[in-house]
C-alpha cells in the first residue's frame, strides 16, 4: 500500500530479516525513550521480541513495516481492533527522518489499510502532552483531540495523556 505523499512510502508485513534495522534503532537511546523501548536491551532479548512481532500478532493488533526506497524506516500499528475501531500508532526508527513528513505519510497509509482491509471507520490515538511533534502529526492528518485523561511516564517524567479520534464520514 503506497502513501501517495511527497515521500512514497509503503506499508508491508514485517519480516524476520528486518531485525538488523530494528537492532540499529534499539541502539538509539533517543528513539527508545520516545517510543517506550527499554534502553540497553540485549540483542538476544530483542531478537526474541522481534520474532514474536513477526510471527505471533494477536487478533486485535496489526504491526506493519514502513518502507521507503525499499528500506525499513519504521513501523505502524493498529491496536485494540474491535468491530470498526482501532488505535493508530506510528514509529519512525531513523531519527534523521523525524520531522520530514514520513510519520504523517505512514499514518495515512496505515489509515487506508485499516479502512480497506479491516473495515475500520473510527481511529483513535493517544500521545503525551510533551510530545508536540506527535500532536501536530495527528492534527495534520485530521484527528481531533477528544480528551485529556490519565498520566504516564514519558521521557522520564509523569506526563498528561491526550486522546484523539478520527471518524470516516
Amino acid at each position: 500500500m503506497d502513501s501517495g505523499d511527497k515521500h512514497p512510502i509503503k506499508i508491508r508485513p514485517l519480516q524476520i530479516k528486518d531485525y538488523e534495522m530494528v537492532l540499529a534503532w534499539s541502539k538509539d537511546d533517543v528513539f527508545c525513550v520516545a517510543n517506550g523501548w527499554e534502553i540497553n536491551r540485549s540483542s538476544e532479548e530483542l531478537h526474541k521480541w522481534w520474532i514474536q512481532c513477526v510471527e505471533r500478532q494477536p487478533k486485535d493488533f496489526r504491526r506493519m513495516g514502513v518502507e521507503y526506497k525499499e528500506r525499513l524506516i519504521g513501523y505502524a500499528d493498529l491496536a485494540l481492533i474491535n468491530n470498526h475501531t482501532a488505535e493508530l500508532g506510528i514509529a519512525i526508527g531513523e531519527r534523521g527522518l523525524w520531522g520530514s513528513g514520513f510519520g504523517s505519510a505512514a499514518a495515512r497509509c496505515m489509515m487506508d489499510y485499516a479502512t480497506e482491509n479491516l473495515g475500520i471507520t473510527i481511529l483513535t490515538a493517544e500521545t503525551h502532552e510533551e510530545n508536540i511533534r506527535s500532536q501536530k502529526l495527528l492534527e495534520k492528518i485530521g484527528f481531533q483531540e477528544i480528551s485529556r485523561i490519565g498520566f504516564e511516564m514519558y521521557k522520564g517524567k509523569e506526563n498528561q495523556l491526550i486522546q484523539y479520534r478520527f471518524r470516516y464520514e
